[in-house]
């Protein structure tokens, strides 16, 4: 048996209640939630789960030969859409996985039927999400191999590569690296962009919990680049404020406080939530499958990027806070040099008088 799963992630950018989208969509579509198969449910705790939406096969054309994909999407809480297309072969071997991964190498042929069905997937759930937008230039892709039977006399890395070359042993060794087994019988090769898995046995779990991890790390991304925004565009408003005249500076000071702590308080709550989207504490190989497809997709690195930018918006709040401040208190200090002058001044006319 062979599998091949191409996955493509893609962000909404708001927050979807799911137990609403789902009663929405139950009478004329089937659904389902996420649940693990092989574990005791405290052993992986998902918040919400994610909503899964079976739509209609994909039929490919591939250098002459015609291949039927079923096609899922998976619909997350946080806002973000997963869409897979999966090819099964339960009479093939590791030959026939390796010849379709070289055909499909980099999801070579799929990029105008992800569109496709991400245009479906939009008008299938637009009227019930309020201001739906999606961009399809901003994705995550990741591909999952998957085989039956463990033979470690085959070589993983042109599979994980796409390519038949001879790779040095520093590269050969970067992407065997991450290579972990539960038992004899079974092997997972994790790489930044694709994973084999060599199971007898039923390999659900696995495929959801990498899954997870591209899920986490696209937000993220999305979340870096948004604060990247923000920032240029508190830049710029700064540059404006400093512009204009005290009174007006120190208004539009405000303004921009007011956009920061907004921006600061909204992608805080949801890189929490991020975070926590799913935690995986009781089952140990599990554990390691899952914090080993975060390092392997550099999800701390981004995770890096998001605290400092978020750090610098707050930085840049105390300082704005501080500017206005001394505004006010010169302000203030003026006022009273003001008033001790208009005090002076009739005294002196009234001893005049």
């Amino acid at each position: 048996m062979i599998s091949l799963r191409f996955y493509r992630i893609y962000d909404i950018g708001r927050e979807i209640d799911l137990d609403w989208l789902e009663r929405s969509l139950a009478e004329n579509y089937f659904t389902a939630r996420t649940s693990f198969l092989r574990v005791k449910p405290k052993s992986i705790m998902i918040e919400d789960p994610p909503l899964l939406i079976r739509m209609l096969p994909i039929q490919v054309e591939r250098n002459g030969r015609h291949f039927e994909f079923t096609a899922v999407a998976r619909i997350y809480d946080i806002g973000v859409i997963s869409l897979c297309f999966i090819f099964e072969n339960a009479h093939a071997d590791y030959s026939a996985l390796e010849e379709l991964a070289f055909l499909f190498a980099g999801q070579e042929g799929l990029s105008e039927y992800f569109i496709r069905y991400l245009k479906t997937l939009g008008e299938i759930i637009k009227p019930h999400i309020r201001n739906f937008a999606i961009n399809p230039d901003f994705y995550e892709d990741y591909t999952i191999y998957v085989t039956d039977r463990r033979d470690d006399t085959i070589d993983p890395v042109p599979l994980l590569i796409g390519e038949r070359t001879h790779v040095s042993p520093q590269i050969r060794e970067e992407i065997t690296r991450n290579t972990m087994s539960y038992t004899t019988d079974d092997l997972a090769v994790l790489s930044w962009d694709s994973a084999l898995l060599c199971t007898p046995e039923s390999s659900t779990d696995l495929i959801d919990l990498i899954e997870f991890a591209n899920v986490q790390v696209l937000e993220l991304r999305y979340y870096d680049r948004e604060l990247t925004r923000q920032m240029e565009k508190m830049y710029d408003d700064i540059e404006h404020a400093d512009r204009l005249s005290p009174f007006r500076r120190s208004r539009q000071y405000h303004t921009i406080m007011t956009n920061q702590m907004k921006t600061y308080a909204e992608i805080s709550e949801i890189i929490e939530k991020v975070d926590n989207l799913i935690k995986v504490t009781e089952d140990v190989y599990y554990a390691r499958i899952y914090a080993t497809a975060l390092k392997v997709l550099r999800s701390s690195q981004w995770s890096e990027s998001v605290s400092r930018k978020i750090d610098v918006i707050r930085e840049n709040y105390s300082m704005l806070s501080d500017e206005v401040r001394i505004q006010h208190s010169n302000f203030l200090e003026w006022v009273i040099i003001i008033l001790i002058a208009l005090e002076f001044g009739l005294a002196i006319w009234q001893s005049i008088r």
